[in-house]
């Protein structure tokens, strides 16, 4: 663009479009285009849309956490990411009348188990299996830099990395956050040494 100012207002009109297309669609309608066409919807806890609020903090987690806010789904009753969770809304079927059989996940109905450890336990365990995997990954990271599987200078992008680094580099990034979601899955569910069903 010729036009300075019209190049600002054009580029923040384009950002503020971006940061507001999800709140303003979900606090109006209860859906953005991508849960409109999938048949869902998002739901306060209370019933109804969420609020412009409730909209804007799902979004600020969600782009922080990014797919991390996803790791919890499996181990929650009713497949909650995290920023569902700390929000207090569900993803819910728009209109169930149009629903597939088999295309959505229901509610899980846990069962109640007197041998299931307390959920404040299942949690603890579940903290401490976190922490030792981090630890554990952490060593494993340092220990491949320092026998030159993967070079620091391809970690600090100071050359072209070859393809078995980018490979390495790639599995470590996925790494982690699986081994994450496994021991949240596990440990909530009462299937992790310490915090196991008796």
């Amino acid at each position: 663009m010729q036009n300075d100012n019209f190049s600002r207002v054009l580029g923040f009109s384009g950002i503020a479009a971006l940061l507001l297309y999800e709140p303003v669609l979900v606090s109006t309608t209860g859906s953005t285009l991508g849960h409109h066409f999938t048949n869902l919807r998002v739901v306060d806890d209370r019933g109804g849309n969420v609020s412009f609020l409730k909209a804007c903090a799902r979004v600020i987690i969600k782009g922080t956490l990014g797919w991390f806010s996803f790791v919890i789904l499996a181990a929650t009753r009713r497949n909650q990411a995290i920023h569902d969770l700390l929000t207090r809304s569900t993803v819910q079927i728009r209109n169930s009348s149009k629903a597939r059989p088999g295309q959505y996940i229901l509610k899980r109905v846990e069962p109640l188990a007197s041998n299931m450890p307390s959920p404040l336990r299942r949690l603890l365990i579940t903290a401490v299996y976190l922490v030792v995997a981090v630890i554990i990954y952490l060593i494993a990271f340092v220990a491949i830099v320092e026998r030159g599987v993967l070079s620091m200078g391809c970690l600090n992008n100071d050359y072209r990395c070859s393809i078995g680094e980018v490979i390495i580099e790639y599995a470590i990034a996925f790494a982690l956050p699986l081994i994450a979601a496994a021991i949240v899955t596990l440990g909530l569910r009462g299937k992790l040494f310490g915090a196991r069903k008796t």
